[in-house]
């Protein structure tokens, strides 16, 4: 028997572990039918099933799960053999995948891409914007940048912003129809359009004043998850939107949106870039990391506590 291309069982991988075709094809960047093919081929070229397929479910058989255990640290290997010629390079190359959630995109990431792709050229950045909190290992990612309490604490942590500030705001058409608010007590006098967590619980509007922090319950006409949606509605004059301060910003700038309770607006968490915990980060990725934490006032990296400290490494030093 021939041996069987390293693409074959790479794609093998991604459908054992992502147990969905769609998911796994969209994973490594072909189509769902290509995908079919290359695991049919390979198990017509090993004389055995791999997976079980049934309308609703995908799963390893015996010889897959066996095969899996495996093959997966040889292939794990192979990269990080390839990847250490990276040292040998001028500057790194490869690519890096990222999932990050919505504010991380355009707080940390949007601001610096240029910048980035200036400075190593031969480093391919896929990125992932995705609100829920995705499980970074079996997906495949290299790393993922979220709060911190967002993060598993078998992870390494480095801070890669400042603190995130929320942000209540309006278009002037709809405060010209109603007077702005003066407190965020006023808020129930308003329409407030409401952000759907992946949880699924819709994002509390918190305010701070005095070193008090509290939240304040609200409704309106309008409950969604996507944030564009929530932007076009506001500027719409619809209600008052409730996001961090780097999502309306541009709004701001050019006056289509107003923003209010300015004296009350809150402070979240940092944003932390986070990856697993192993004795050799891949070259690509060790520059992503170095370049992101310099903008950031970011700490040392360390490994998230088992049990549940004090944060330190989310204030400011």
């Amino acid at each position: 028997m021939r041996i069987t291309p390293y693409g074959e069982f790479s794609a093998f991988i991604a459908v054992a572990e992502q147990r969905n075709f769609t998911k796994a094809a969209r994973q490594i960047g072909i189509s769902t039918a290509t995908l079919s093919q290359t695991i049919r081929a390979l198990e017509e070229r090993l004389g055995v099933r791999l997976l079980n397929r049934t309308t609703r479910s995908v799963s390893p058989t015996e010889a897959g799960e066996t095969l899996l255990a495996r093959l997966k640290p040889v292939l794990d290997d192979y990269e990080a053999a390839i990847d250490s010629v990276n040292q040998f390079r001028d500057t790194p190359a490869g690519i890096v995948r990222l999932t990050v959630a919505p504010p991380a995109a355009h707080s940390v990431i949007t601001p610096r891409l240029r910048e980035f792709a200036q400075l190593y050229p031969d480093i391919r950045l896929e990125i992932s914007v995705d609100v829920a909190n995705i499980d970074i290992v079996s997906s495949q990612f290299d790393a993922g940048i979220r709060r911190e309490s967002a993060i598993d604490r078998d992870m390494i942590a480095v801070r890669v912003s400042g603190p995130v500030r929320g942000l209540v705001a309006a278009a002037p058409s709809y405060l010209a129809a109603h007077p702005a608010p003066r407190s965020p007590q006023d808020l129930g006098d308003h329409n407030c359009l409401r952000f759907r967590l992946a949880g699924g619980a819709i994002m509390p509007w918190r305010f701070t004043r005095d070193g008090e922090n509290f939240e304040i319950p609200v409704n309106g006409s309008l409950i969604a998850n996507d944030v564009e949606l929530m932007v076009a509605a506001a500027l719409d004059g619809i209600g008052l939107i409730y996001l961090t301060r780097d999502y309306v910003r541009p709004y701001l700038a050019d006056g289509r949106l107003v923003a209010v309770l300015e004296d009350w607006t809150s402070i979240g968490d940092s944003l932390f870039l986070y990856y697993p915990s192993r004795r050799q980060v891949p070259a690509a990725l060790r520059a992503v990391i170095d370049f992101l934490r310099s903008d950031g006032k970011a700490r040392p990296e360390r490994k998230k506590p088992a049990a549940a400290p004090p944060r330190m490494a989310s204030r400011s030093p």
